[in-house]
């Protein structure tokens, strides 16, 4: 039998790689410390799991759900937008997700044919242009660099290529580099998207984990956004649920219609069950609660920033994610420094050339590792001084 050649065209899946490294490390003794993948350690609140445990031996929760959710779930999305961003959505203007990853890759079925292109970050969450590769489209990278805040120069996409475009994917506050959305930013996005007729996703999974009293902006408050694009979200982050896989997309009613056509083929939907978690997350969490699972972010950041910083790495203090974006030293790529770091140390950090080629030269390092764990793994790193030259 034969395989589809897209499947030879996929980069090796990032974190699949850093867990097999890890197994391979722990396989041997090796006590490896892990800050690679963004998976919140901190426990999903007790109010959001019983919203399953109240509704899981109900037995219509037990059949196929719909693939555009729970019309409850649909109005706590509506509020929780209302209230948060002071968004108005309508019920057409919502569709509930497994997880946002599920709807990023879904989207590009919805607006890519073979041949189409999609503009794409880099370095970027690789769905993005994965989802795109598959639907049979072409990708064309938008460099994010500091010194643009991390944020695409539109003005340097050819024209050509613009014309041809029909989606452009963005993402803030920004994973991996921590880049933040300003909304002269997103006024720019829209008029871009107007003028070439293209369709906007912005995937907005970190806007409620932030810091040192930043507020996230939601794409959907600027001015005409609505008529151009959908915005992803997600409880994941939010509600520490990665696990459940619980998350939305809101926005234009035509690309929404066309993301429910798509789902309603290809899933079936979150399980009913873990739907009424989520209008318990939706509906119920409090400010504090939010307030204190934020601290417990911040205070892993400035241990991580402040320890990078004294043993000589360039690194900025993020205000939103749970990510850490440190600068290479010069003659290190990210690949040389990873491998350095977790052969010498046993410290896991991702190479940012797996974001994108314009990630190279940066580490990832993820905030979601218990507080002792992050102490042991700087304090493995405090007083190191790293090799002139890479290891070879």
């Amino acid at each position: 039998m034969q395989i589809a050649d897209r499947l030879n065209q996929l980069p090796p899946y990032l974190f699949l790689e850093i867990s097999r490294k890890i197994a391979e490390k722990r396989s041997q003794g090796v006590d490896v410390i892990s800050f690679g993948i963004g998976d919140p350690d901190v426990p999903t609140p007790d109010h959001v799991l019983d919203g399953l445990k109240k509704t899981i031996d109900d037995a219509p929760n037990h059949r196929y759900p719909e693939s555009d959710g729970l019309p409850e779930l649909r109005q706590s999305i509506a509020r929780w937008y209302g209230n948060r961003f002071d968004v108005e959505l309508e019920d057409k203007e919502i569709v509930p997700l497994i997880g946002a990853k599920e709807g990023v890759g879904h989207m590009a079925l919805c607006l890519i044919d073979p041949g189409d292109i999609a503009l794409v970050p880099d370095p970027a969450y690789p769905v993005y242009s994965v989802g795109t590769m598959f639907a049979g489209g072409t990708s064309h990278m938008m460099p994010l660099l500091e010194s643009n805040g991390f944020r695409p120069d539109l003005s340097l996409i050819p024209v050509d290529i613009a014309k041809k475009a029909k989606v452009m994917w963005i993402n803030y506050p920004n994973n991996p580099t921590g880049g933040l959305a300003t909304p002269e930013f997103f006024k720019e996005v829209v008029a871009f998207a107007k003028e070439y007729d293209i369709a906007v996703c912005h995937d907005a999974c970190y806007s409620e984990v932030t810091f040192d009293g930043y507020v996230a902006p939601s794409f959907l408050q600027t001015d005409g956004a609505k008529d151009v694009g959908i915005e992803f979200h997600s409880l994941s982050k939010t509600y520490n649920m990665t696990g459940w896989r619980v998350g939305m997309a809101v926005g234009n009613k035509d690309l929404i219609d066309a993301l429910v056509r798509v789902k309603s083929n290809l899933d079936s939907g979150i399980p009913q069950a873990i739907q009424y978690m989520g209008i318990e997350a939706l509906d119920v969490t409090t400010s504090d609660w939010h307030a204190s699972n934020n601290e417990i972010y911040r205070r892993r950041r400035d241990r991580v920033v402040d320890t990078l910083l004294n043993i000589g790495l360039e690194v900025n203090r993020p205000k939103s994610g749970f990510y850490i974006w440190a600068k290479c030293p010069e003659g290190w790529s990210s690949a040389q420094l990873a491998t350095e770091l977790l052969d010498q140390h046993a410290v896991v950090v991702t190479p940012g050339r797996g974001y994108g080629e314009a990630g190279e030269g940066y580490i990832r390092l993820s905030l979601t590792t218990p507080d002792e764990r992050v102490e042991e793994g700087l304090k493995r790193l405090e007083g190191w001084k790293l090799p002139t030259k890479p290891t070879e």
